[in-house]
């Protein structure tokens, strides 16, 4: 309840909120100890070269597609990428590979969920580096790395960064906790390219390179049996209800709506573990959920559900832009 009342706070307004006044002076202080941190980082280079995607606030902004959407191009340009993430609560802190049946309990959401839809090799650790290593150790075929949500990890040397903003932009434009700021705006000139899933912020520097991210839904599929497919014909007239447990859980639902469906909305918490108390409310109608949350809900449900797919779909002067840097940074 708090997280979602500050979420309110930070994005629902282009200034700091007054019930938010007394957070000023921790924001200045994160300030000066992510400035401190960033200065002491002694970065290191991997043989292959390394494309970051992350974002200055906190919470989804679309990465996780935008990952997938660049893993699937390079591959179709003739490259083998291997994705290195986080892990967000994952169980230890080794670098671990990641399978199609990895439980997200140990390795996190999404990086089970990029793994099942890119086919690339993807490992995860709380040290990127490590992660990277041990991924180029196991597969040697690996000629470049997309590191998912790690524009603040800075010992990892990067050789390109895409920052990705969604329709919520830079909020009040604070740090944190009194904003949803990771680090100020003034980082934006230092990224290669700015992707905006939405509306972009106007705070945004106009030098950088920026481009528009439209998040295409595919065909719903059953939960627990993927292979069945149904449309928005099948779900119409239905008692619908409709879960999302991603950084805006209103991104998912105003898909729904575009799409004609009417339902009943079930906000959570951005990596929320479920239970199968958090999904009684569906026992006797259709639940509708990001695949995001699938990865987590099987078994879990006792009623009808249908997981929506999403691609993302950029101009192909992103890709492009990216192999251009990359040509001057081959593997070793």
């Amino acid at each position: 309840m708090v997280a979602r009342w500050l979420q309110r706070q930070w994005f629902e307004q282009r200034r700091l909120a007054p019930a938010l006044w007394p957070l000023a002076p921790l924001s200045a202080l994160y300030s000066a100890v992510a400035g401190y941190k960033r200065d002491k980082a002694k970065p290191e280079r991997l043989p292959v070269p390394v494309i970051v995607v992350g974002n200055i606030t906190v919470g989804g902004a679309g990465k996780t597609p935008l990952t997938l959407w660049l893993a699937r191009q390079l591959q179709a340009r003739g490259r083998h990428p291997g994705i290195v993430s986080r892990g967000y609560g994952s169980a230890g802190t080794l670098p671990r590979a990641v399978t199609a049946d990895s439980l997200p309990s140990e390795v996190g959401d999404e990086p089970v969920l990029l793994r099942r839809r890119s086919g690339a090799p993807v490992w995860v650790g709380r040290d990127r580096v490590a992660a990277g290593r041990a991924m180029l150790a196991a597969h040697p075929e690996v000629d470049v790395i997309v590191c998912d949500d790690g524009l603040q990890h800075y010992r990892l040397a990067r050789d390109f960064e895409i920052a990705v903003f969604d329709g919520r932009g830079a909020g009040n434009g604070w740090r944190l906790p009194a904003g949803p700021l990771r680090e100020p705006l003034a980082r934006l000139a230092e990224v290669d390219a700015i992707v905006c899933n939405g509306a972009p912020d106007y705070r945004m520097p106009t030098a950088r390179a920026q481009f528009d991210m439209r998040l295409q839904a595919g065909d719903f599929y059953n939960l627990d049996n993927p292979k069945r497919h149904c449309s928005v014909a099948d779900l119409a007239g239905r008692r619908l209800h409709a879960l999302a447990g991603i950084g805006d859980p209103g991104r998912f639902f105003r898909t729904l709506e575009a799409l004609g469906l009417e339902f009943t909305r079930h906000p959570f918490a951005d990596h929320h573990a479920y239970s199968s108390e958090d999904l009684a409310f569906a026992k006797n109608d259709v639940l509708l959920m990001t695949e995001k949350d699938a990865v987590k809900c099987v078994g879990l449900t006792v009623g009808e559900t249908w997981v929506l797919p999403v691609d993302a779909e950029l101009a192909p002067a992103l890709i492009e832009l990216i192999l251009e840097k990359l040509r001057g940074r081959q593997a070793a």
